[in-house]
């Protein structure tokens, strides 16, 4: 048996659920009577980027069961707006609530593509919702259609600093949406200027500058993070510059070798210093340990062990030494790979350091 689709009395309530402290609907509603156009009719106001919801209350007063649903159509494109709960079967005198979601785009008033909606109306779309009853069969018949109106405003900031009188005017909003989208960048950017001066936070741009200001040489064969810790540690580099601690810490920041050493492990950056006055007649028993003339003055020797799947790079490692170290030292670098044995490593008797610690 197909249903009777007589047209029946329906009562539609369209409420917006956020109504905002300006109306422009007021405006344009004087414009439109001085045009000789017709009112406008269940105004709603949309932020690009921000999701508004309205609801909109369908009852059947009439004396037979509809299955009803609601869509949604107009100027605007289909993806702007979702209905939720769009079908319900209703029984004389019951009501189908339904929620109209809209989502504008962000970038509604600058599109980074091609838009099809139209430039004269960009502050502005109309709306038609339409309420369908179905057969058994699923054919369906419109029954009634009401028309909205969508109002598209940029959401204004310094509409919290005016007084409520001039935040009721659309006109005031718009106008100093201008003004915020050329100084608000700025304000930002000195809102989080500390951010701006921590190496370790600033953007890539700023390194050179940070670099520049503590007096540190940007190094290019070093990663971005390496740089960063270099830069936010320069002053502490530099106070201990010329000791064994500062080279032992511009080895670390360089290469990523822990400078805490295990309980009973071998250090991964160690610097040897071997003080000796070489063969002393009476004090040195000849053998394979005793030295002929003396030590080399001013010299050391680092000794750094490769942990296994890490590759040093030794070109960086002796850039770093020469920086760090005393103009008139001279040093012998060791690189031990994790296939030698760290037991029973010593390193060579004739390394001397003069780098005090």
């Amino acid at each position: 048996m197909t249903q009777a689709l007589d047209r029946p009395t329906l009562a539609i309530r369209f409420l917006p659920m956020d109504v905002p402290i300006t109306r422009p609907w007021e405006d344009a509603a004087r414009g439109e009577v001085m045009m000789n156009a017709p009112a406008v009719v269940n105004p709603l106001v949309l932020h690009p980027g921000e999701p508004t919801e309205a609801t909109v209350t369908v009852e059947n007063c009439g004396d037979r069961p509809l299955d009803l649903s609601v869509a949604v159509s107009g100027t605007f494109p289909a993806s702007w707006c979702q209905v939720l709960r769009s079908r319900q079967t209703l029984s004389p005198g019951e009501k189908l609530n339904a929620i109209l979601l809209f989502q504008v785009p962000p970038d509604y008033f600058e599109p980074t593509e091609p838009t099809d909606v139209v430039a004269n109306s960009a502050l502005q779309q109309r709306g038609s919702l339409h309420c369908v009853a179905h057969d058994d069969v699923g054919q369906g018949r419109l029954l009634r259609a009401i028309e909205f109106t969508l109002y598209l405003r940029p959401r204004s900031l310094y509409l919290d600093f005016l007084p409520d009188l001039y935040r009721e005017v659309d006109f005031v909003g718009r106008l100093l949406k201008v003004f915020e989208q050329a100084f608000e960048p700025d304000v930002r950017t000195l809102d989080s200027l500390w951010a701006y001066l921590n190496p370790r936070l600033a953007p890539q741009g700023m390194l050179p500058f940070l670099a520049h200001w503590v007096g540190w040489q940007l190094a290019p064969d070093l990663s971005l993070d390496q740089q960063r810790d270099l830069i936010a540690r320069a002053l502490e580099i530099y106070r201990w510059r010329g000791t064994r601690r500062g080279l032992r810490l511009s080895l670390h920041l360089a290469t990523g070798l822990p400078l805490a050493v295990a309980p009973g492990s071998e250090p991964a950056i160690a610097i040897h210093e071997t003080f000796g006055a070489g063969l002393v007649l009476g004090d040195t028993h000849l053998g394979p340990t005793a030295i002929m003339g003396g030590t080399n003055p001013f010299h050391f020797g680092v000794v750094l062990r490769q942990p296994a799947g890490v590759d040093l790079d030794e070109t960086l490692i002796r850039k770093t030494i020469e920086r760090e170290k005393p103009a008139f030292c001279t040093y012998d670098l060791t690189i031990l790979s994790p296939a030698v044995p760290e037991s029973g490593v010593s390193p060579p008797s004739s390394v001397v350091a003069v780098i005090a610690g």
